[in-house]
């Protein structure tokens, strides 16, 4: 089955966009019915609800941000009485208060589709067995998928993170074809596999990954493929929209989003003006079929671009491109922008080097220092120190090329650095403390 519902992944662009002003408005008018918060939004910037009725009203609407879900914690966002909600999610919390989500029977059921759309689109369905190894529990990944993978009728082995030698063992004795986590975890289990011996295309039936909660770069894609033979299909989701919602199709040229569940738009995260088509910027998402908690014109926070043309895939919704990183997790380092990804990509490029690294940065008589920490792979790790030295010399010359600026290298020994089941803790900002 090429696509899960081919009428509205392949609708016309003009009746996608005369079905996104319908659900627009009739979300203005919801949120303004039972929200007391987005009243107080719309009285504030004097809005006059009865004017949006184009996706061109848009930008009339306000933001909503984080601060928004903390300042009314912890479930001041509902549009719904308690006894429709029926499951709750929250974020983990290591950024401040936790984000409380609230979804009614509904809000899973168009979460689940979501998903069952995106797996359908690479190629995953009855016949497959997914390895499910997201964390359960309040993080929005174990649930999520699990709803979706058994939507669209696979397998599902719910291992959860962790016991990673267990999950090798799993894969083979049950013929595992699909491995959806974090891809920092992944490279852990590569790793563990790698040192057991075991072959992923000999060994086992895997085929594909899942792999998302993270920024990854495409030269992170190449080097997993390469090492291991899969498929590797980059996974989009946050807490506030749902969870994981959104994946790349088999063309793997960008993640579908459907846009008769959601308006997404690009803005200048300095001024919040929207940039055109193609220019990075911001990403801002306004849920149109959320029940328990919508949002309008909520900011994600993530540096990306849209792609409107259709899909090779046939797909007519709009493309988001390779997650950049974060607004927030930008760094400045002696007045140069630069993004944890960008790095990444020169490292992964580079073969004597693992997938496993640390930016520490550290301010010295009031100069920021940056530091990259980089594990040599195991076939590099008894090479002279001439050559050693040669190639810590080569990647401060490709960083210096990339970024505009001198960093440190410390090339360290197989298996320094922390493994993560998990998000990688990839920065380490001294600054700060």
């Amino acid at each position: 089955m090429d696509y899960w519902d081919p009428f509205i992944e392949r609708m016309p662009k003009s009746e996608l966009i005369k079905l996104q002003e319908k659900k627009l408005r009739q979300l203005v008018a919801y949120v303004k019915d039972h929200s007391k918060i987005y009243r107080r939004k719309f009285k504030e910037t004097k809005l006059d609800t009865d004017d949006i009725k184009t996706l061109d009203d848009l930008h009339k609407l306000p933001f909503t941000i984080k601060k928004d879900f903390r300042d009314n914690y912890p479930i001041g966002m509902l549009c719904v009485p308690d006894d429709q909600v029926i499951r709750y999610h929250a974020s983990s919390g290591t950024t401040g208060k936790r984000t409380i989500v609230g979804y009614t029977r509904n809000d899973i059921h168009e979460w689940s589709t979501s998903l069952a759309r995106g797996l359908t689109s690479l190629g995953v369905g009855r016949r497959d067995i997914i390895q499910n190894s997201y964390g359960y529990g309040l993080f929005t990944g174990g649930l999520g998928f699990h709803y979706g993978a058994e939507m669209v009728g696979a397998t599902t082995l719910p291992t959860g993170a962790g016991m990673t030698e267990r999950q090798l063992e799993l894969m083979q004795d049950l013929g595992t074809t699909a491995f959806a986590c974090t891809p920092s975890y992944f490279l852990h289990i590569a790793e563990v596999a790698r040192n057991l011996g075991i072959d992923f295309s000999r060994d086992t039936k895997l085929k594909v990954g899942l792999f998302g909660a993270e920024p990854w770069s495409e030269d992170m894609r190449k080097r997993i493929e390469e090492s291991t033979g899969i498929n590797a299909y980059d996974v989009f989701g946050t807490s506030e929209l749902n969870g994981p919602l959104f994946m790349e199709c088999k063309y793997k040229n960008g993640i579908h989003i459907w846009a008769d569940q959601y308006i997404v738009e690009i803005i200048n995260p300095e001024t919040s003006e929207p940039v055109s088509e193609g220019k990075k910027g911001e990403l801002v998402v306004t849920t149109i079929s959320k029940e328990a908690m919508p949002l309008i014109r909520y900011k994600i926070g993530d540096i990306t671009y849209i792609d409107s043309e259709v899909c090779e895939c046939g797909r007519t919704h709009p493309r988001l491109m390779r997650i950049l990183g974060r607004a927030d997790d930008m760094l400045i380092i002696r007045g140069i922008n630069v993004f944890p990804g960008q790095i990444e990509s020169v490292l992964m490029k580079n073969p004597e080097l693992s997938e496993n690294y640390q930016l520490v940065i550290d301010r010295e008589h009031e100069l920021d220092e940056m530091t990259i920490i980089v594990e040599i792979t195991e076939k590099f790790s008894k090479v002279t120190k001439p050559r050693l030295l040669k190639i810590k010399q080569d990647i401060i010359n490709d960083l210096r090329n990339v970024l505009n600026l001198s960093v440190e290298v410390k090339l360290e020994k197989p298996g320094s650095l922390p493994r993560s089941l998990g998000k990688a803790k990839r920065v380490i900002d001294n600054r700060k403390i």
